[in-house]
């Protein structure tokens, strides 16, 4: 088990940073490669390619999102038998996680092919990039195999401690990307579609280095009888998983929401949202990634009955989001215009963005903090709450741009934002804090009464 961590035992502060930074690294690897993917393609296929495939971002995280949400909550009850040191238990849970996810890869990928060019019409997706999108997007969802399997396997890495596989793996399939990329769209002329074989088949990569890892690892080793479906753990995994998935989903509604009515404006708008949400996606993902971590540190010490642990591992991952707050927020707030040069070539288009994007540097703590609190409270088996904190945020995203648009224009999307993330953010802050004082207070009854026995057979 040398790979894996134990996040039960030890200085708080070093076993998170520790498992913190590698993980970090893969997460900016992965935006790294998706931003180079949009600056090739703004640079070497015009704006309106960019539009194309800026287009399908909210789609496709409404697709993507969801396979992330299920896994991430199946990996709670991984780390969460990890830290109980059940290990048969463990494969068993492990056996019945890829059974679910191969069922659930076959269905999204038959539904999002079908309904693709539906659902970008309705978006109101304009002609000029329609069949741009359509393309980027059959080709995506056509390979959702190797992104499910690339989320499944690292999450279930991540679990049991171990962030350096998955930065293996992002560091060859981000070098792999970018050379694809390259040789696709100005070598061979593919177009768009040449960004999307590139993001597929670097997943591919990415994913055969994680199972590799995950295979020689001897405590994952099943025996004949624990390769069983069972219903029992499955419904388990999907009490976890689903909530997640849905609330990713419902996140995604609001975004498509928020997209249509950028698409009614024109294409321009349509490319300048589409780097306005590359930033956020970059810029958030310090704060994330220390999401993931207490999602992994507090897995394994609800499963040990760690609560003290818990509390200051939380306290470490919040510090992480306050610095990502003040370096990223203050980026957006003082640099707009030149961050928006970097990806778009249009100068209406680099006035749209430089609209959105001082507005949400000022709030980004918001979504900062919403990462870390929102994966702690999943992490106690409690994904109920982001999944009405999913909703929250859905709500408060259509009612501001519906509101605001028509006085604000383009820059209703970036209030639309500061809403969802501040709603969301005070719904799992106070969850957190209710949970975690009544579950500590369980465990500390139920200790009791443990000592209580054992006093009296010794007696």
């Amino acid at each position: 088990m040398n790979s894996t961590t134990d996040f039960t035992k030890g200085s708080i502060g070093k076993v998170i940073l520790k498992f913190y930074f590698p993980m970090f690294a893969t997460a900016m690897l992965q935006q790294f490669y998706t931003f180079a993917d949009t600056m090739i393609v703004g640079r070497g296929l015009g704006d309106n390619a960019l539009a194309a495939v800026g287009n399908m971002s909210s789609l496709c995280f409404l697709i993507v999102g969801f396979s992330m949400g299920l896994a991430n909550g199946f990996s709670v009850l991984i780390a969460q038998r990890f830290g109980e040191k059940n290990y048969s238990m463990l494969r068993r849970t492990l056996f019945s996680m890829i059974i679910l996810s191969f069922g659930m890869t076959v269905l999204l990928t038959v539904l999002s092919t079908a309904f693709l060019k539906k659902t970008l019409i309705l978006l109101q997706t304009d002609e000029i990039i329609l069949n741009d999108s359509l393309l980027y997007g059959y080709i995506i969802f056509g390979g959702l195999l190797a992104s499910i399997t690339y989320n499944v396997s690292a999450g279930i890495l991540r679990s049991l401690g171990d962030s350096r596989t998955p930065l293996t793996a992002i560091i060859l399939s981000s070098v792999i990307n970018i050379m694809l990329d390259c040789f696709l769209i100005f070598v061979l002329r593919t177009g768009v579609g040449g960004a999307a074989a590139a993001t597929v088949l670097s997943q591919v990569i990415s994913t055969a280095v994680c199972i590799r890892k995950l295979v020689s690892m001897d405590f994952l080793k099943m025996e004949r009888e624990e390769k069983k479906f069972d219903p029992a753990i499955s419904l388990n995994l999907l009490k976890n998983g689903v909530p997640m998935a849905l609330m990713n989903s419902i996140t995604a509604v609001g975004c498509m929401v928020v997209q249509y009515f950028v698409n009614g404006l024109g294409v321009a708008f349509t490319s300048a949202y589409s780097v306005c949400s590359r930033y956020i996606n970059l810029f958030m993902q310090p704060a994330c990634t220390a999401g993931y971590t207490i999602s992994a540190f507090t897995g394994q010490n609800y499963g040990a009955k760690e609560f003290d642990r818990i509390k200051g591992g939380l306290r470490v991952c919040l510090a992480i989001a306050g610095v990502s707050y003040l370096i990223f927020g203050s980026l957006m707030f003082f640099m707009p215009v030149r961050l928006a040069s970097i990806l778009l070539s249009g100068e209406e288009q680099i006035l749209y963005a430089s609209q959105f994007l001082p507005v949400c540097g000022v709030m980004l703590f918001a979504v900062d903090m919403l990462f870390v609190y929102r994966s702690a409270v999943q992490s106690m088996g409690f994904p109920l709450v982001p999944m009405i904190s999913g909703i929250v945020e859905m709500v408060l995203r259509i009612g501001a741009i519906s509101i605001l648009i028509g006085s604000l224009g383009f820059r209703a999307t970036a209030f639309a934002e500061i809403c969802a993330w501040t709603g969301a953010l005070v719904l799992n802050l106070t969850a957190f804090y209710s949970v975690f004082a009544r579950e500590r207070r369980n465990a500390m009854v139920h200790s009791t009464g443990k000592t209580h026995t054992r006093r009296y057979k010794t007696a």
